[in-house]
């Protein structure tokens, strides 16, 4: 938890892939990520087959989260949506993250039922609501090394004043990190990192098809974000590929088109380190 927090305040921004499960997240790990982002919606996706439209509990992003930080070590960016409920909700909320291994908890000021910062009709709640829940997880939280983020999808309901102003009164709450989502424009990108990139750690959010443009790592460090997300990225290609997977086993009743494009089984245990699991079962095992 502490390393993320030392983490950030180098300039460079922490590049973290969107993950799912345990086996997207060891990938992650191994690819040389130095932060992961569990999302509300990924959750939705991949444990209910649905659109991320307040479907979730706290207790299944949970015990995904748990999951995840079971099987790698890198620390995880975790969505905690509106806190699935009022001032007292998000307590219970961002405690069970915490003992799940959060290293930093996000929380919206969308109303219910919420729905995916990229898709059209959201509500709000008023902001001293949101700052009363706001105030709650960091006192809910019991080591100051787990991060709170503040979220405000105003840009797409009031307006991006309105949504400058709302960072603001949560910034003022003590909150660890801003995320004003769904901007539209690199030049409003420009007038949020003006405002606070030299205060606070900035998170920039790049969904594929979403309204805010999509820009690299390194484009979005230079502008002052330090944290750069692609929360979906990996459940949008997964689906697509496994389209074809399927697709191509209904119409050949084989899967000889794929086995140069899959892990074969041996490539596939060595990955996730099935000889070393074994080897430890074999070393419990032996006689003292």
């Amino acid at each position: 938890m502490a390393a993320l927090k030392e983490r950030l305040r180098r300039r460079e921004p922490v590049l973290a892939p969107g993950v799912y499960d345990a086996l997207s997240a060891l990938l992650a790990e191994q690819a040389g990520f130095e932060a992961l982002y569990l999302s509300g919606g990924a959750v939705a996706y991949t444990l209910l087959g649905r659109s991320d439209v307040g479907l979730t509990t706290a207790t299944e992003t949970a015990e995904v989260l748990a999951r995840i930080t079971d099987r790698v070590a890198l620390p995880v960016i975790v969505d905690g949506d509106t806190g699935y409920g009022n001032a007292l909700n998000t307590q219970r909320t961002v405690r069970s993250f915490e003992r799940a291994g959060a290293a930093m908890i996000q929380l919206e000021d969308q109303g219910f039922p919420k729905r995916c910062g990229h898709l059209a009709g959201k509500t709000l709640v008023p902001v001293h609501e949101m700052c009363g829940k706001l105030r709650a997880a960091l006192d809910a939280r019991h080591d100051d090394g787990t991060l709170i983020l503040a979220r405000t999808d105003a840009v797409a309901v009031e307006g991006l004043d309105a949504a400058i102003e709302r960072a603001e009164a949560y910034l003022a709450c003590g909150v660890d990190a801003l995320f004003i989502e769904a901007v539209v424009s690199a030049a409003d990108m420009d007038r949020v990192c003006d405002r606070f990139a030299a205060r606070v750690p900035l998170l920039a959010n790049m969904v594929e098809g979403g309204r805010t443009p999509i820009q690299s790592a390194a484009e979005l460090g230079a502008r002052g974000y330090r944290i750069v997300i692609y929360p979906g990225g990996t459940v949008r290609f997964a689906s697509r590929q496994l389209q074809r997977y399927f697709a191509g086993l209904r119409a050949d009743g084989s899967t000889r088109a794929f086995q140069q494009e899959m892990n074969n089984f041996d490539a596939l245990n060595r990955l996730i380190g099935t000889p070393q699991l074994l080897d430890a079962g074999r070393r419990y095992a032996a006689d003292d």
